[in-house]
């Protein structure tokens, strides 16, 4: 499913117009964003996002065998909920 097909089953559950579905949906998805620069993002029965550090690690390059260094960097993570768990078994 993509971002269209989201807007349109829930503008079809709820019976809202897509435009309010859509803006709702995108400033949701923005809000989450902007809010795990600083802090972790729950919601219970569907899970928690968060930022992560990773630390500088040695890696290879494929395509000439040659080691590299990879960069520290924060990282997106999603740790579902109980109910999304089950809810996919």
């Amino acid at each position: 499913m993509n971002k269209t097909q989201l807007v349109e089953a829930v503008a079809k559950k709820v019976k809202l117009p897509k435009t309010q579905v859509k803006a709702v949906i995108d400033e949701t998805l923005d809000t989450i964003k902007s809010t795990m620069k600083s802090k972790k993002v729950q919601l219970i029965g569907f899970g928690t996002f968060e930022t992560v550090k990773r630390s500088q690690r040695q890696g290879v390059n494929p395509a000439t065998g040659k080691k590299i260094t990879i960069p520290a960097r924060k990282a997106p993570k999603f740790k579902p909920g109980k109910a999304l768990k089950e809810a996919v078994k």
